[in-house]
């Protein structure tokens, strides 16, 4: 290792969370010490994400000594790009594997962290660098007086407070500042078009308000025009919080609620994220934009709901039953909210037997663990607590659409489950970021709790 690029030493956490870590250091050295490779090793078997993961790593750097013909182990390999993966990259750096024995013993992280100290005291012209998703570790590492950084190449932004909101309130001199402003009817919609000022920073389907007496909701429809001439397209929201307007006999509780479920409803919207504390009617808004949607409009063949099954993960298969009944026991939501949308006033309990029953054969129960190689078409596809997911999960899912197929997100990103997860590398975080700019995506952060006082009062006090 020569010259004064960077050293980054690679825990075996930051490998099976993105095999193609290994390409994405740009001109810099990455070291893989041994208890590495042994981790690998141990974590390659089964059909979990993590054992295809350790598996993708291990193909990786076998192509590596492959394309250098088992020679260069040494004086390192080059990571150019492996074969079916397209990377932006520039300059490239060289792959080294830990070539002395480790003084560490006990636990595998010990070991690691002995080999980065080994690796330190050998190149002390070099700024070496452990990445690891472990926070033990790096605290360890730094009380031994090693650099020690996160895996942040897939965190989507680095402040969660900026993310994405979905709505914004308008100004109240909002009409004045627009005098150009066109409006017209068109299908029993209101339309506007207006010029777009510097300090209006809108994207596709963000929701606007204009709060207090004259109270305004519209949804931007289409940003257009040169960067210096900027036009936007408006539309006047359908107002769901009347039972009139209510959707599946449910109507929307405060502002967000009604712009969720014009998202929901709108057919030219394909991916709607949904974010939001217990309580907000994430789940509800969903499942009755659903079910108005397949069984009135027949707009979809059918609902069908997952989610990542957290704390258990991938281990679902031990459970007995077919893949709906294993995934039963985690989709409480699905069953708690299916009892408030087949309850009927008239027909009593048979009624509400019989209307349950059609509801839930309308409604798929399915496990994320067989997404994988499917394609839905015509599906209204609702993905409950994403929050749990990572970015290449997401994109897995997510490009499981069809023609004519929905996708609705849902999740609370202050309860992450998933190990090593936060609220800025989530893989919801990562979506709504990175579909923020997309003409046939929308997103709503809910704000307001509606499930009871009690439940509202618990989310504040405790």
């Amino acid at each position: 290792m020569t010259g004064s690029k960077r050293i980054y030493a690679l825990d075996t956490n930051v490998l099976l969370h993105d095999p193609t870590s290994l390409f994405r250091f740009e001109e810099h050295d990455v070291f893989i010490p041994m208890t590495v490779l042994e981790e690998l090793d141990e974590k390659k078997k089964g059909g979990s994400e993590v054992s295809r993961n350790g598996r993708q790593v291990s193909r990786f750097i076998n192509e590596l000594i492959e394309r250098g013909g088992g020679q260069g182990l040494r004086d390192g390999l080059e990571l150019s790009n492996p074969q079916g993966v397209k990377l932006k990259r520039g300059a490239v750096g060289r792959l080294f594997f830990q070539q002395r024995a480790s003084h560490g013993n006990g636990k595998a992280d010990n070991q690691i962290l002995a080999s980065v100290i080994d690796l330190r005291d050998q190149h002390p012209d070099r700024p070496v660098i452990l990445v690891t998703k472990d926070i033990n570790l790096r605290i360890k590492a730094s009380i031994y007086g090693i650099t020690a950084e996160d895996y942040e190449n897939d965190r989507a932004l680095d402040d969660f407070a900026l993310l994405f909101t979905g709505s914004d309130a308008l100004p109240e001199d909002f009409w004045s500042r627009h005098p150009e402003l066109r409006s017209w009817n068109e299908r029993g919609r209101t339309f506007y078009e207006v010029n777009v000022h510097e300090d209006e920073q809108w994207y596709p389907n963000q929701c606007l308000y204009m709060p207090g007496e004259n109270d305004v909701e519209l949804r931007v429809l289409q940003i257009f025009g040169d960067e210096d001439a900027r036009k936007a397209r408006l539309v006047l929201l359908d107002d769901h919080t009347h039972a009139a307007h209510s959707v599946w006999g449910i109507a929307a509780r405060n502002r967000e609620q009604n712009f969720a479920l014009n998202l929901l409803m709108d057919p030219d919207v394909d991916f709607v994220t949904l974010l939001g504390t217990a309580g907000t009617g994430k789940t509800l808004l969903a499942l009755a934009a659903g079910l108005a949607q397949v069984m009135d409009q027949q707009r979809y063949r059918e609902i069908i709901m997952t989610r990542a099954t957290v704390p258990v993960g991938e281990d679902i298969g031990f459970l007995p039953g077919t893949e709906e009944e294993k995934m039963t026991p985690w989709m409480g939501a699905l069953t708690d909210n299916l009892e408030v949308l087949a309850n009927p006033e008239e027909g009593g309990s048979w009624g509400r037997q019989a209307t349950n029953d059609l509801l839930a054969s309308r409604v798929k129960i399915r496990s994320l663990n067989f997404m994988r190689g499917r394609t839905f078409l015509s599906r209204y596809l609702i993905i409950d607590e994403a929050q749990n997911l990572t970015p290449k999960q997401m994109k897995t899912l997510i490009t499981r659409a069809g023609p004519g197929t929905k996708i609705i997100c849902l999740g609370n990103v202050e309860q992450i489950d998933t190990p090593y997860l936060t609220e800025t590398t989530s893989g919801l975080t990562y979506a709504v970021d990175r579909f923020k700019m997309w003409a046939h995506s929308g997103h709503i952060t809910l704000k307001r709790g509606e499930r009871s006082r009690l439940a509202d009062f618990a989310s504040e006090a405790l």
